[in-house]
């Protein structure tokens, strides 16, 4: 069973948000996604700068096994993102919901947030895969 904290908001593509104080939040990957593809061996992430688009591929993980597109829960800008995936992409199989963030954006919207789904939905999303 994967860990899916109730202090987040998920999509059914399998990033995490979690807002911060200052009106920006933190996205990565789910517990479930990193399990699902297994041992990962490079991240690309989006470019600090960039805008995107809710729903847009911005970046890939690629484990042993396979490699998958990263999604924009949200529209919004990049304002950072977690250099140390670069040369340590296992801290995502480690630590998904922690070390593992991999980049944070300043939302159009933070309201949209609220559209996401809860701990709860997401468990859902799960079952009927």
């Amino acid at each position: 069973m994967s860990n899916i904290p109730e202090d987040l908001r998920y999509v059914a593509s399998h990033e995490w948000v979690k807002p911060l104080d200052d009106g920006s939040v933190l996205i990565g990957i789910t517990d479930h996604a990193q399990e699902a593809l297994g041992d990962l061996v490079f991240v690309e992430l989006p470019e600090v700068g960039r805008v995107l688009a809710a729903e847009e591929a911005c970046g890939v993980v690629e484990s042993v096994k396979a490699a998958s597109d990263v999604y924009a829960p949200l529209s919004g800008e990049v304002v950072e993102i977690n250099e140390n995936l670069a040369d340590a992409p296992e801290i995502l199989n480690q630590d998904p919901y922690g070390e593992g963030w991999m980049y944070k954006l300043k939302p159009d919207n933070i309201d949209q947030v609220d559209d996401l789904l809860d701990a709860d939905g997401y468990e859902q999303v799960l079952s009927e895969d």
